[in-house]
């Protein structure tokens, strides 16, 4: 290449090489690049590190070497070289309804820390990452994070739809119907496997895949508008070989992942989550990202900023529509755009402009006018998508519940509630593993107006697995749906609907108050109040402090031994931190993990 067409710094000096000091230890740098293909002018130019989660695992990650090579292409054009790396994420939905849940979340520090791994035994000039799924997003934000290196996310994109604009959670009144009644044919099953998961990309509706996507253009780490996608359009691919160019500009602005995740960065990405009706999953994945740049979101900021956020987003499964509607409809920019006034506009992005800039350009590049004609193709406006402030018909989406039962804090994703169960109070069943309460859910063993518990599902207790079987079973029962709340130390889908509280912490495993309930005991709730207490014992409502008294002498017994364990499964379960803190590794005193 032509001296003139290397790539500069801002300053206008030529890019040094972060590995040319590496490279002068000796030759063997140059030979094994040299033997993996590079030739001897590849070896001297801005080297650039391609991470994603490719594999045959599910449509998530199915597509994403295809986006890569994009990527590849735009790294090639802007004078740099790409070398691309995998590690394989894992998909929620197969992992549904056995032990390998328990593995899911442990999956997230897997990931990260093989990222870093990949990150630091050279030294790369900069990082292209793609993802679309509920812990490789977040994995992959923390690495970032972890390695503050020249950073650009390109997320995977939207599914499309099923016929009918189904979804995957047909499933779970498949599931149900087909135990309890066997009224499911075989020909039903069928055409549902067949059409169940359409194409490649994240899931169609707002669960935590969707949810991350748009976290991490809302933190400023995508090019706008990158969020959802739909992962068979052109689109996605032209947005990948611009990331494989911008790359390169960050390299010469030295604007690293900390200097774009900032705390005001972290800030915006709350008011947009609060907006759109987001997983509650962001609520542990925000936070674990936050630390890793020393950075604190305490779970009251979730709260406050819920109190005020008008709710815009009309997706499933708290709202109508689907994700591949909503990025028609605008997406994340447009949420930012309707509540720019709410947002730090100042914050950097990876286009080397700010959130307020990028937004201005957006408008004058006719992004919010230029899809609007496949909406049109579903009889659907804009407004019906993504409801104009003066619409909005509550503020926020999750609340922070605090109480005896749950001192550090649980939370709700009230918008998928149906609002007379926003406030109850009923009898505890209790159970110490999703598996039982399913079955109990599946054989008619819960009536209308319990309090379903199931504990020991917190990070020490069991990982911290998904208790998405039970809250469908729930809401697929007409005897249940609308009367049964689910309180839990574990977390939920994104897709989670209904009455369900979970994150409760400190967790049953670490001693808290959730592992001293029993049968019987009358548990209440309020969104309003934001409060979660057990306010009886045996059916009976007493006081506050005979009611503690009574929890303090349980507590005496101890809690459930957990089962042996090994591998990675043991040193997550022995090691993370509690749900309200991201769930990630403790530190010890020193600062390590």
């Amino acid at each position: 290449m032509d001296r003139q067409q290397e790539p500069r710094m801002a300053d206008g000096s030529y890019i040094q090489q972060k590995s040319a000091p590496q490279r002068r230890l000796g030759p063997q740098f140059d030979a094994l690049q040299m033997g993996s293909g590079w030739d001897e002018k590849d070896v001297t130019k801005p080297q650039i590190l391609l991470e994603d989660v490719f594999g045959d695992s599910h449509p998530g990650s199915v597509h994403l070497a295809g986006i890569m090579e994009q990527a590849k292409y735009g790294v090639f054009e802007a004078g740099g070289y790409p070398a691309q790396y995998h590690t394989t994420d894992i998909c929620d939905g197969c992992a549904q309804g056995h032990d390998g849940m328990n593995y899911v979340l442990a999956s997230r520090e897997a990931i990260c820390d093989m990222v870093e791994v990949h990150g630091s035994v050279f030294p790369w000039d900069g990082l292209i990452l793609s993802a679309s799924c509920d812990k490789s997003i977040p994995a992959h934000l923390k690495a970032a994070a972890r390695l503050d290196l020249p950073t650009i996310f390109i997320p995977g994109g939207s599914m499309r739809p099923g016929p009918n604009m189904t979804t995957s959670l047909l499933a779970g009144d498949l599931s149900l119907r087909q135990k309890q009644d066997h009224s499911v044919s075989e020909e039903e099953l069928v055409d549902y496997k067949r059409t169940g998961s359409p194409s490649c990309g994240a899931c169609t509706f707002l669960g935590t895949a969707s949810t991350m996507q748009c976290m991490a253009e809302a933190l400023g780490m995508t090019l706008p508008g990158a969020a959802l996608m739909p992962a068979t359009m052109r689109d996605i691919l032209a947005c990948a070989r611009e990331a494989g160019r911008g790359i390169m500009r960050l390299i010469a602005n030295s604007l690293t992942a900390s200097k774009i995740m900032t705390r005001e960065a972290f800030e915006n990405a709350i008011v947009v989550h609060s907006a759109i009706g987001g997983s509650t999953n962001a609520m542990i994945h925000l936070p674990a990202i936050a630390r890793e740049l020393g950075i604190i979101l305490e779970p009251e900021l979730f709260d406050e900023i819920n109190h005020k956020v008008p709710h815009l987003g009309n997706i499933n499964p708290s709202g109508e529509h689907l994700t591949e509607a909503f990025w028609f409809a605008g997406g994340v920019p447009m949420v930012e755009w309707y509540l720019r006034d709410m947002l730090h506009l100042d914050v950097m992005t990876v286009t080397g402009r700010t959130l307020g800039e990028n937004l201005e350009w957006l408008q004058k590049e006719r992004f919010f006018e230029r899809n609007l004609g496949y909406l049109h193709n579903y009889a659907l406006t804009r407004d019906q998508v993504i409801f104009p402030v003066k619409d909005a018909r509550e503020k926020g989406s999750v609340a922070v519940l605090r109480g005896n039962l749950a001192p550090d804090g649980a939370v709700i994703k009230y918008a998928a509630c149906e609002p007379k169960m926003r406030e109850h109070r009923g009898l505890a069943r209790v159970f110490d593993c999703e598996e039982d309460a399913y079955q109990a859910v599946v054989e008619r063993r819960v009536e209308p107006g319990d309090v379903l518990v199931i504990r020991y599902e917190g990070p020490r207790g069991s990982g911290m697995p998904e208790m998405l079987m039970t809250t469908e079973a729930i809401v697929c029962d007409e005897r249940l749906n609308g009367t049964v709340a689910l309180v839990t130390d574990g977390r939920f889908s994104g897709a989670t609907r209904g009455a369900a509280i979970g994150h409760v912490s400190p967790e049953a495993a670490s001693g808290g108050p959730l592992a001293f309930i029993e049968t019987g005991d009358l548990i209440e709730y309020s969104v309003e109040k934001r409060s979660l207490n057990v306010v009886g014992i045996q059916g009976k409502e007493l006081p506050k402090e005979e009611v503690e008294r009574i929890l303090k002498e349980r507590s005496q017994k101890g809690v459930v031994p957990r089962p042996k364990r090994r591998g990675l499964y043991l040193r997550y379960t022995r090691h993370a931190l509690s749900a309200m803190q991201g769930a990630g590794y403790e530190e010890d005193e020193n600062g390590g993990k």
